[in-house]
């Protein structure tokens, strides 16, 4: 029941993103006078509508993405100057022009989008993109800022019997070949909350994990809060083989993609994980963070895909950090909901989190340059108002607008590429699925 619910969870949220991204593109096209006739939130056929004014609102079957239909998208033929249908993409494009100009009422030409001037147009188109940036920042400063970010603390929370080389399984159990842990020798127990080190009082773990790394092979004094009394003791961190840490504490990798090792100072001691609350400022770095990384992920995609591709149909294993479908967000949305191991608020932040991440993803990928994403209507309106600003500077006549529909045939190509991706994830999620364990 409870897998269940995290993938109504998901699927709620999916779909209240994409209603809004829509909203971000209807609100302003209706400011700017362009009549719209359709607000739909998934494909295929329709479950529920209503016409509220001259617009009709409705649910369909298919909870996949949403569209406005904005009257007059592409300029009819007479407007860029009624070129000759030329071959098979000649005639899809026109095609487009009269299927456009036909959704046109009598009297209302000035109403249609194409007739917008450059500015409008990247307003309305960028407005589905920027909406699902500004939930990801909502949503990202709900976590960061209302709830707290999952921070190690000094509050130990295990004690290591035995030290165990890099090189092994760290979840193996001790034998008597292997070297007593200092921790647990000096008698170090789970709940202590470490004071000070070596005389320097003790803030945080990244910084008790520095001093300990400094002090292999030297006796220290450590003091430890323990049932509200301070704890005493001298002990001494061996030298071991242990992964390479950064600035923030993660293990840095190799150029094999192992994690670097080197020989510090151990002790055997995990920490607690407390919740620490970030400025609001943390929230627009953090999604500017993901953002910039969602772009590096967009730009090597046909490697993504070909690594894709060779897991799905071979004994590759799936990259965990590779390309995830519907079917595989909708997997991980139901394991966080059943998991034993996470509680209520982690859960809750762990939903919200996919969620966020999600919108991260629609704003990146929505603003890719080719039809029929949004980007690609973006690039039109920029083509389309540098034309115009050059020819007002050289003195000639205004140009008319861009001939967005000679890009039709390629939004086709584009969109079946991106139903071949579709389904390549859907199967790699069904029988070769990622897992978070």
């Amino acid at each position: 029941m409870e897998y269940l619910v995290g993938v109504l969870v998901l699927v709620v949220g999916v779909l209240v993103s994409i209603a809004l991204h829509e909203v971000g593109h209807m609100v302003p096209a209706k400011r700017f006078g362009v009549r719209v006739s359709h607000y739909m939130v998934g494909f295929g056929p329709t479950l529920w509508s209503r016409v509220r004014g001259e617009t009709e609102y409705g649910i369909k079957a298919i909870p996949l993405g949403g569209f406005v239909r904005l009257v007059g998208m592409y300029p009819p033929a007479e407007a860029v100057g009624n070129p000759t249908p030329r071959g098979f993409f000649g005639r899809v494009a026109a095609d487009a022009r009269e299927v456009s100009a036909a959704e046109i009422l009598p009297g209302e030409d000035a109403r249609a989008f194409y007739r917008l001037s450059a500015p409008k147009k990247l307003v309305v188109m960028l407005g589905g993109p920027f909406m699902n940036l500004l939930i990801a920042v909502g949503l990202f400063a709900v976590l960061l800022s209302g709830i707290g970010l999952p921070t190690s603390s000094t509050t130990l929370d295990a004690i290591s019997t035995c030290v165990i080389p890099a090189s092994e399984d760290a979840d193996r159990s001790c034998t008597p070949d292997d070297t007593p842990a200092p921790a647990a020798a000096a008698g170090l127990r789970p709940g202590d909350r470490v004071v000070s080190f070596d005389g320097v009082e003790v803030e945080e773990w990244t910084q008790l994990q520095t001093l300990i790394r400094a002090s292999g092979g030297d006796e220290v004094e450590l003091v430890v809060e323990r049932d509200g009394a301070l704890v005493t003791t001298a002990i001494t961190p061996i030298t071991a083989e242990r992964p390479v840490l950064d600035e923030e504490g993660q293990v840095v990798l190799g150029a094999d993609g192992e994690p670097r090792t080197a020989r510090v100072g151990f002790l055997g001691m995990t920490p607690g994980s407390e919740l620490v609350r970030q400025p609001l400022t943390a929230a627009p770095a953090f999604v500017a963070d993901a953002t910039w990384r969602t772009f590096g992920v967009i730009a090597r995609l046909p490697q993504h895909v070909a690594g894709l591709a060779e897991s799905a149909f071979t004994s590759e294993p799936r990259d965990r950090e590779g390309l995830v479908g519907v079917v595989g967000i909708g997997r991980f949305a139901g394991e966080i909901a059943a998991s034993e191991e996470y509680s209520v608020t982690e859960q809750f932040q762990s939903l919200l989190s996919l969620i966020a991440s999600l919108n991260v993803a629609l704003f990146a990928f929505n603003l890719i340059p080719l039809l029929p994403l949004d980007g690609g209507h973006v690039v039109g309106a920029l083509w389309e108002g540098t034309r115009r600003q050059v020819a007002r500077l050289r003195g000639l006549p205004r140009p008319g607008p861009f001939d967005t529909a000679r890009l039709v045939p390629l939004a086709y190509g584009v969109f079946v590429l991106l139903a071949g991706l579709g389904l390549l994830l859907v199967y790699a999620d069904l029988f070769k699925p990622i897992t978070l364990g």
